[in-house]
């Protein structure tokens, strides 16, 4: 499927894992330039290198704190920055820890 972002600008928050690294994949994939970030450092370095290296994409990894205003801040300057724009944002925060409804 052709989504028509190619050259497209992407920021995907909490993209280390789960949904934020199934949708910085996936917006890869289409042809767009990611900017992913998360808390910790390796994780988001590893993902980065995954994504890029299964599609080919421009994957850029950023260490940023969501709950921080002054972190996010920071993610899209240095997206703005390194790429004049920002086209696509996907709001993403980590949540809690997978378990049993009925605790």
């Amino acid at each position: 499927m052709d989504l028509q972002l190619k050259n497209k600008i992407a920021i995907v928050a909490a993209a280390s894992q789960g949904l934020g690294k199934a949708s910085a994949l996936a917006l890869a994939q289409e042809g767009a330039t990611v900017v992913i970030c998360s808390r910790r450092q390796k994780e988001i370095t590893e993902a980065a290198n995954e994504i890029s290296k299964s599609t080919n994409a421009k994957v850029i990894p950023v260490v940023a704190d969501v709950s921080r205003a002054d972190d996010i801040e920071r993610t899209v300057d240095e997206t703005k920055k390194l790429f004049g724009t920002v086209h696509i944002l996907v709001n993403n925060a980590g949540g809690p820890p997978a378990g049993n409804i009925f605790h």
